[in-house]
């Protein structure tokens, strides 16, 4: 009988941190592949796998299309491709940005729902916002073991928070805790199989790179009268218990969360063309008042003088809009990465 011989973890904010001292934990018999989601930008070039490497007793490698699967080795999603597994092999999707993530976590923990739940172990460290919790939910319904890191122990807690308010998962440990238990659960036989929901299907399609459509989104959500925050189409809205999530035909996917904070950052870039707008009025109404004042026209003058002075009172209230979204668009650039 096959034991849990597939770890997938996924990670943010902080975690680097996490996966070094996961690495320092791991035996060199470990009897699991360990496959990881980071947010890597594609903007640095990383080599988490040499540290990973040098830091604990199992080789790491970014993980390549068609691989093939060996135990004692740890696989990383390379930066804008998402990490996914087929059986015994793994595959890098390119398609949409889950979470604004690429790799996302969701799609690795759907994948191995759909292909090997009952063998796998899925796990959520360290990060900000919710990427992770719904593809948990789906892997611990298809007969996955579900853990997360103890938000009271993360450098930052909202990912596994997130993780554990909504999927109820199986362990809740602190991460010096993490590589005994996960030793533990790999050597563990595999569990028993469980129906996959439609929607994981089509949502794992479309992390591979396949186009979704109108007609296969009308069967897993409801349609939305929300735009897409990427591309402006129609989203629908998935409900999975308690976690509500947003997906366009495109692919593009958010948790309620995150959707709220692409939402509002779209706000503060409108915020900012009005501003200039406004500027731009104020700049041009100055400049008439004092050619009508030079001119002797001491009425007109004072005209365009009130004009600019209702655009200043204007631009004010949306300096002091665009102040409060600073913090919010921040959250969502970190998310990015």
């Amino acid at each position: 009988m096959s034991n849990r011989d597939i770890v997938a973890i996924g990670t943010s904010a902080g975690g680097f941190e996490a996966l070094r001292s996961l690495a320092r934990g791991f035996p060199p018999d470990f009897p699991a592949s360990i496959l990881m989601v980071i947010h890597l930008s594609s903007r640095f070039r990383s080599n988490l796998d040499e540290i990973l490497s040098q830091e604990g007793a199992l080789p790491a490698t970014f993980a390549r299309d068609e691989e093939r699967l060996a135990k004692g080795r740890i696989y990383i999603a390379p930066a804008e491709r998402h990490l996914l597994i087929d059986g015994d092999r793994l595959l890098l999707g390119s398609g949409p940005r889950e979470n604004n993530a690429r790799p996302a976590i969701d799609p690795l923990f759907r994948s191995a729902a759909l292909c090997c739940a009952p063998r796998s172990v899925g796990v959520v460290l360290t990060g900000t916002l919710g990427d992770g919790a719904a593809g948990l939910q789906t892997l611990k319904q298809c007969g996955g073991i579900t853990v997360v890191q103890d938000p009271q122990d993360a450098a930052f807690a909202e990912m596994p928070a997130t993780a554990l308010g909504r999927s109820k998962p199986d362990h809740v440990v602190a991460l010096a805790a993490m590589p005994a238990l996960l030793q533990r659960l790999a050597r563990e036989p595999a569990g028993t199989p469980a129906p996959a929901p439609e929607g994981a299907k089509i949502e794992v399609e479309i992390a591979k790179g396949e186009l979704g459509t109108m007609s296969k989104m009308d069967r897993i959500g409801r349609r939305s009268v929300l735009a897409c925050p990427d591309c402006h189409g129609v989203m629908w809205e998935i409900d999975e218990g308690d976690l509500v999530r947003f997906r366009c035909h495109v692919g593009h996917a958010y948790t309620a969360e995150l959707m709220s904070v692409a939402l509002d950052e779209q706000l503060g870039r409108a915020l900012a063309s009005a501003l200039r707008a406004l500027d731009e009025r104020i700049a041009l109404a100055q400049k008439l008042a004092r050619q009508e004042k030079t001119s002797g026209r001491t009425h007109v003058a004072d005209a365009w003088a009130g004009k600019a002075a209702e655009f200043e009172r204007e631009a004010s209230v949306i300096r002091d809009a665009l102040k409060r979204t600073d913090e919010i668009a921040a959250r969502f650039a970190e998310a990015a990465e």
